[in-house]
């Protein structure tokens, strides 16, 4: 046990990427700017899956826990769409969710944003012959921004909110 300390304490960290690590300091600085700056510190977001897989959602999930720590930055998952500023959508646009989403989106006070998260908003074929799905979602809904990826890791949701930000 004593030689795993000592190694412990010569080597340091060594599981950290210290090159991800100075970018994610970036990113966060300059969206706690922008979020203080464009929405008075508290961005309030509504994620609405309308047809996914939940890996978007899992991915979304990451982004509360201790190392990326949205909360700290501004930003929030709310429940209720009247208190949301950005309805975040995942998912292909499926025939029995878009009354729901569009209703969601009805409701958000306005100013009001929608960003798509992941491939499938966007996604048409192979679906788009089906009578289940009302694919691309831009057709429904103003899409002010696109996150690409199936699912985006927690750092490309980051930068999307991040190139979002800077965009309003």
């Amino acid at each position: 046990m004593i030689k795993f300390w000592t190694r412990r304490v010569e080597k340091g960290i060594i599981t950290r990427n210290k090159e991800l690590q100075t970018e994610l300091e970036q990113i966060q600085k300059e969206i706690k700017q922008s979020v203080n700056k464009k929405f008075a510190g508290s961005l309030a977001i509504r994620m609405v899956d309308s047809g996914s897989c939940n890996a978007c959602e899992a991915e979304c999930n990451a982004l509360s826990n201790p190392y990326y720590n949205l909360e700290r930055l501004g930003i929030y998952f709310v429940a209720s769409p009247r208190h949301a500023d950005v309805l975040l959508l995942s998912g292909v646009m499926t025939f029995n969710m878009t009354p729901h989403v569009k209703d969601a989106y009805e409701q958000i006070p306005a100013p009001k944003w929608v960003i798509s998260l992941g491939d499938c908003p966007m996604m048409q074929a192979p679906f788009e012959r089906t009578y289940a799905i009302n694919a691309p979602a831009n057709e429904h809904l103003p899409i002010a921004h696109h996150i690409q990826g199936c699912p985006p890791t927690p750092l490309e949701i980051m930068q999307g909110l991040l190139e979002f930000l800077r965009k309003i």
